[in-house]
């Protein structure tokens, strides 16, 4: 199990920026269609462990069975995190590895899981 740590996030503008208490184990690179065209890898964590820390504009996009709040910057359009429930009622944020700015690029490994065939 990998060591809780507070991360740093930002959009590429740095409009918004945020922090997020987690390890960087459990990854998901996931083949939906949302997922793939936006080459997003994400890390779970519980809503609690997540602070906006530069709260500039989001604008949300909800596809599919409209559980998921993803959150993207208006002016530079990067989704840096979403807001959902876990099947347990837990409410959770995805945050997308990829926005974090405190950590190497590809310092994570990511499972490969078929979203598409939800």
């Amino acid at each position: 199990m990998a060591e809780t740590k507070t991360h740093a996030g930002s959009c590429h503008c740095g409009a918004v920026a945020y922090e997020v208490d987690t390890g960087l184990e459990g990854l998901v690179e996931c083949n939906c269609s949302h997922c793939l065209r936006k080459g997003l890898v994400l890390a779970f964590a519980p809503r609690s462990s997540f602070r906006v820390t530069r709260d500039g504009p989001t604008t949300e996009y909800r596809f599919n069975a409209h559980k998921i709040a993803h959150q993207f910057c208006p002016t530079c359009g990067v989704q840096s995190f979403a807001y959902g429930t876990m099947p347990d009622g837990t409410e959770t944020v995805a945050v997308n590895v990829r926005t974090l700015t405190d950590i190497a690029p590809w310092d994570w490994q990511a499972e490969r899981v078929n979203g598409r065939d939800f």
